[in-house]
């Protein structure tokens, strides 16, 4: 069984400054949450996915990694530290802990399930609770990455029609783009996240078919020939870009152009380079 994009987490230094970013390029956000663990997050909630904002609001309250379990605050920080982007893929899941199971016995570097709650809020002013088990994965070759199942417990109080509606038009993750130096090594990881049915490799490129979008994975030579620039960083295989479908291209052209943001028009799609959208290429097509 495969498992759809669930969301990306996209690190920033400045949330204040990346809201304002993805304000200009049609994008509703969510108020301000605080995280238990010192992180903080805007969403732009889409169609049974989102874009997660994440920025560091108390080092303090940040938990260093154990044995057998990973800190997502503490890896968020030391990727800042490093640069900005996007730091984690997250998968949707119905149990995360039989997912954990699947993945250790797929062979997977995993952790213990982590449990957490925190306040949302609501449309109309007032809060709710939300919950959340998540299921993490790492791999020694690509330490700026990091992956994971996140299943909601309340999801009536999470998702909320207000904040799905975007000016751009924008309805879902239609894909997510990696840069790897040999990108069909990696079919064993995305074999054990997804299924060897849903891994396919052509031409130097690893495409893997999710129940929600797709990954592919480029080598930096041919993410730039796609993206009109090199990936954003490093030399190991790391997240470098996503595209959003569903946007009206032109106005989004207009928005872009109004606000001053670099970008590029190509095949009938929007680019914005990781230079100018918070270390990620940001793509908006149609469909």
């Amino acid at each position: 069984m495969t498992r759809g994009i669930d969301h990306l987490v996209l690190a920033v230094r400045d949330l204040d400054r990346a809201r304002a970013f993805y304000e200009s390029l049609g994008f509703t956000l969510t108020p301000r949450a605080f995280h238990p663990w010192g992180t903080a997050n805007h969403l732009v909630q889409l169609d049974g996915c989102f874009l997660e904002l994440l920025g560091i609001a108390d080092a303090a309250k940040i938990p260093p990694h154990a044995p057998g379990e990973f800190s997502f605050g503490a890896h968020n920080r030391d990727f800042l530290a490093r640069r900005e982007g996007m730091s984690m893929l997250v998968f949707q899941s119905h149990d995360a802990r039989r997912d954990r199971d699947e993945f250790a016995a797929a062979g997977l570097q995993t952790y213990a399930p982590f449990d957490f709650g925190r306040e949302a809020k609501l449309p109309d002013g007032g809060t709710a609770r939300v919950a959340f088990s998540l299921a993490y994965v790492t791999d020694p070759r690509m330490p700026d990455c990091v992956f994971f199942s996140c299943q909601q417990h309340a999801p009536k109080y999470f998702w909320k029609r207000e904040y799905q509606v975007h000016a751009n038009g924008a309805r879902t993750i239609a894909e997510v783009v990696m840069a790897a130096p040999d990108p069909p090594a990696l079919a064993d990881l995305f074999a054990g996240l997804q299924g060897g049915d849903s891994v396919r490799v052509a031409d130097g490129a690893l495409a893997v078919a999710t129940a929600r979008g797709r990954v592919l994975v480029l080598t930096p030579r041919a993410f730039a020939a796609r993206f009109g620039a090199a990936p954003p960083s490093p030399p190991t295989p790391h997240l470098a870009a996503f595209r959003i479908a569903g946007v009206d291209v032109g106005a989004a052209k207009t928005r872009l152009a109004s606000a001053g943001i670099p970008h590029r028009a190509r095949e009938g799609l929007l680019q914005v380079s990781a230079a100018a959208a918070h270390g990620v290429a940001v793509e908006l097509s149609p469909d």
